[in-house]
């Protein structure tokens, strides 16, 4: 279990000294600083879980360092601490940005229940901002409520690896559940009451993806018109989640392996080294393997972020799967609608098989979300799914002799009822944007529709 840690601020050494002793008796870890310039440097390097800052300090006050934590958008709960209260003084301080503001002595006992419950609400505060923008989740009982082989392997080997510190790389195409996969073993891990923050590497600029993970000073850059502290410092305590890792730019992965590797980096223009404590898991849709061969992606870092790999394999691998999956999936997307649960019926369960699913378990859910908002009877049939399906056995293949040539087809039809309109048909087939310019680049279809 990871101990909290509070910076201790104050120029009065036996004060420093009987509260350390008393808050490290208690299970804190505690640093020491008797300066706004000692405090300033320790908080330049690492942000505590709390501040406990006495008001008079030898090189300036109390409200001096709030400001100057506001500035740089330092976000850390500050207890104030003042052998002389007033009210006015209290009120500027809790103005600045304090959390309270006590007179000595402190009672330690009531000290310590006030800082667990600032704790408690900065967790909470780290989980909101890490989930805000989520949207409707899958729940990993979609991912495991399986019958194959390989799922079934895959659920134990996610369940041993959890509670572990080690760095995770999971592996599987578009939709096959990723994201579900990374967010199921963060809250499965000691770091759940922490925060899991998550980075799509495809599709942003060099500059923009370096800004986003590192953070960046003031003039670091043209537009850099204040600091900004990156997605590594929001997840200092937690589960930091790269997601399609292999689409990060060559030059920014020396970087990234340096914090996987020391749990240090620095901001944009700035020279201070920032430590921090987290766990790394890593997604992608590429074979990693193979872009190491083809000198697209460090060997190093390849070889730190896959102590673990848990390789999802596409609807199509798994057919079996997919009739207890459309169950699970029915029932969370009817509880979030509000309707009855409806059921499959022979036929719809039948294309439900035959399908070749692309967008694996996205398109799967997409393709179920419209049927239960359109569908006029409780038992959906095969036309209610609005499905394309490929040949059944035994019927002419219609030029579609592999699996990807199906997959062509069912992108071309798509793409033609959507009339040529790419984020719509991304939209339908449970794809990102950015992976359907890719495939209709890598593919016939460009010049075809």
């Amino acid at each position: 279990m990871l101990k909290s840690r509070i910076l201790l601020v104050d120029d009065d050494a036996s004060v420093r000294l009987g509260v350390r002793s008393y808050l490290e008796a208690t299970g804190y870890e505690v640093e020491e600083a008797d300066t706004c310039a000692a405090a300033r440097a320790r908080l330049d390097v690492d942000v505590p879980d709390v501040v406990l800052l006495d008001y008079a300090l030898p090189d300036g006050n109390a409200v001096d360092l709030l400001k100057r934590l506001k500035a740089d958008a330092v976000d850390v709960p500050v207890l104030v601490l003042t052998g002389h209260g007033s009210i006015e003084l209290a009120v500027t301080a809790i103005k600045e940005g304090a959390e309270q503001f006590l007179t000595k002595p402190v009672e330690l006992g009531s000290l310590v229940v006030l800082i667990e419950r600032l704790i408690e609400h900065q967790q909470n505060s780290r989980r909101l901002y890490a989930t805000r923008s989520r949207g409707v989740e899958t729940p990993v009982d979609v991912l495991f409520a399986c019958r194959s082989a390989a799922m079934r392997a895959l659920a134990r080997d996610a369940r041993s690896v959890a509670s572990s510190e080690v760095p995770v790389l999971i592996e599987g195409e578009t939709g096959t559940g990723k994201g579900v996969l990374a967010r199921w073993i963060h809250q499965s891990s000691s770091r759940s009451r922490e925060s899991l923050v998550e980075l799509n590497c495809a599709g942003l600029p060099r500059e923009l993806l370096e800004s986003e993970l590192f953070g960046h000073e003031r003039g670091a850059f043209t537009g850099a018109t204040g600091m900004k502290p990156g997605l590594l410092e929001a997840a200092h305590r937690g589960t930091m989640f790269l997601d399609e890792i292999g689409d990060m730019d060559m030059s920014l992965q020396p970087k990234l392996l340096k914090v996987v590797e020391e749990k240090r980096f620095r901001r944009l223009g700035d020279v201070a080294e920032r430590r921090v404590d987290l766990r790394f898991i890593a997604a992608t849709n590429h074979d990693l393997s193979r872009l190491v061969a083809g000198g697209r992606f460090r060997e190093d870092l390849y070889y730190r972020i896959n102590t673990v790999v848990l390789r999802l394999p596409p609807l199509r691998d798994r057919v079996e799967d997919v009739p207890a999956i459309a169950e699970h999936l029915l029932a969370l997307l009817a509880r979030d609608i509000r309707r009855p649960v409806p059921q499959l019926g022979p036929d719809a369960e039948q294309a439900l098989v035959a399908h070749t699913w692309p967008g694996n378990v996205r398109e799967l859910r997409n393709v179920l979300e419209r049927a239960v908002l359109l569908a006029s009877s409780p038992v959906l049939r095969r036309a209610d799914l609005r499905l394309f399906c490929p040949p059944a056995k035994g019927m002419p293949a219609t030029n579609a002799s592999t699996l990807k040539e199906l997959e062509w087809q069912h992108i071309k039809r798509v793409l033609e009822e959507e009339q040529g309109n790419v984020p719509r048909t991304a939209r339908r087939l449970g794809i990102p944007r950015s992976t359907m310019y890719q495939k209709l680049k890598s593919s016939r279809i460009w010049t075809e529709v």
